[in-house]
């Protein structure tokens, strides 16, 4: 079975759980200047561009801030946090560890700024990770497809023939939008069906070849739509 010429990998919420560290951080600013955040409000800035984010916590809150600077003290609440334990999601070491080993290269697409993710990759063994494409270093964020398409040109393959994780409907939008074969594990948030992309409940016990074959069945189901439709028959 031939694997993919890369696996491109979502980081908060994928690799990590670091969104309930996002949102505490969110909370905290905002009671800190006086303002009610909600959980609501958290859960609608999950996968976002963080310049998008900040933006929308100064529109929502009593912050008023420059979004660079709620972006910084994001970043240093979340970073300090992980450095004293980093949350990762069930699976997701053991299939990057897999893919190294089958000599996969791997790459980190995140919305979060390079200072945190070098805190999680620096805490896996040197080398896991190819490729690095951070929020900072893209002119659109997602649910833009920059990401992907810049993660793939680092790399030198072309993106069809790699495969996306990815947990929200930002990212998934984002990696489909680049023409990436995705693959969705939702947690904080749901993530609606999306042509192009499969959804699978957790990465535990999951081989790059299991990766494979579960691109392959979407793929499979998406020529099969395409047909119906073409067709004129209901499925």
């Amino acid at each position: 079975m031939t694997l993919p010429a890369a696996v491109l990998w979502d980081m908060d919420g994928t690799l990590v759980d670091t969104e309930p560290y996002w949102i505490a951080a969110e909370h905290d600013i905002v009671e800190e200047h006086g303002g009610v955040w909600s959980d609501e409000y958290a859960h609608q800035l999950v996968g976002n561009d963080l310049m998008v984010s900040a933006e929308f916590i100064r529109d929502n809150s009593p912050i008023t801030w420059e979004p660079e600077r709620i972006i910084e003290e994001l970043l240093l609440r979340v970073t300090a946090q992980v450095r004293q334990h980093v949350p990762w999601r069930p699976g997701a070491r053991e299939l990057l560890a897999a893919l190294v080993e089958a000599g996969v290269p791997n790459a980190l697409v995140t919305m979060s700024w390079r200072s945190l993710a070098a805190a999680v990759v620096e805490a896996l063994p040197e080398g896991t990770f190819t490729v690095l494409i951070t929020g900072d270093e893209v002119e659109h964020g997602k649910p833009h497809p920059e990401p992907y398409h810049a993660a793939a040109r680092r790399l030198g393959v072309e993106a069809r023939d790699c495969i996306a994780i990815e947990d929200s409907p930002t990212g998934v939008r984002s990696a489909v939008a680049a023409e990436v074969p995705t693959i969705a594990v939702p947690h904080i948030v749901p993530v609606p069906i999306t042509r192009g992309a499969v959804q699978l409940p957790s990465l535990r016990g999951l081989t790059p070849q299991d990766l494979v074959s579960v691109v392959a069945d979407e793929r499979l189901a998406g020529d099969a739509r395409v047909e119906d439709e073409s067709t004129g028959v209901g499925r």
